[in-house]
């Protein structure tokens, strides 16, 4: 009889893609996880920038003018669930007009609201952001799965790497915070 593994909640934690990962469209993937229980998980991907769309012409789609001190956000692919609806993930500082953002930790929160992508525009939302459109998310189950099965590798989640790395360099950089190379990584799983 295989016994099933305890719940270990990873919120706030990065799921590292493996190189070998099943699904193409998590290829090289960095997801931040915004919430994880035993009902699922729901993440963003924080280092697939979308070729073709451009945040300043995202609010000229939702007619929010632009100031002067409007910030060039990055805009990536989220994952491939609801590609029609944009999630901010931004520092837990910020507090929007709206009290409806969903606060990951001490140092991550996300709103899917309006009025972050306002304040944005005006100059006032929060320092350090990072916009998607979809998102990732797994059931009851899968996600643990996965990770069982050697998709992902899992990393704690700073600021620097989630806001601050160049998004090429994202993967590399959270591999490195494991204490591991790019280069040293295999496909197959083992057991010692």
């Amino acid at each position: 009889m295989t016994r099933k593994p305890a719940f270990a909640d990873l919120t706030g934690k990065l799921l590292i893609a493996m190189p070998d990962m099943g699904d193409p469209r998590f290829h090289g993937s960095v997801v931040f996880l915004c919430a994880h229980s035993a009902d699922g998980a729901m993440g963003l991907i924080v280092n697939k920038p979308m070729e073709d769309v451009r945040f300043s012409e995202m609010l000229e789609q939702l007619d929010i003018p632009r100031g002067a001190a409007t910030p060039d956000l990055p805009v990536c692919y989220g994952g491939p669930v609801e590609l029609r609806r944009g999630f901010v993930l931004h520092g837990a500082g910020y507090r929007g007009r709206q009290d409806d953002q969903l606060r990951v930790d001490d140092s991550f929160a996300m709103t899917a609201t309006i009025d972050v992508l306002e304040d944005l525009a005006r100059g006032v939302g929060p320092e350090r952001a990072l916009m998607a459109l979809g998102y990732s998310g797994w059931g009851p189950g899968q996600l643990e799965d996965e990770i069982a099965r050697n998709g992902w590798l899992t990393a704690d989640a700073t600021p620097e790497i989630v806001f601050g790395a160049r998004m090429e360099g994202k993967w590399a950089a959270a591999l490195a915070t494991l204490g591991v190379s790019p280069l040293t990584l295999s496909s197959e799983a083992g057991r010692a």
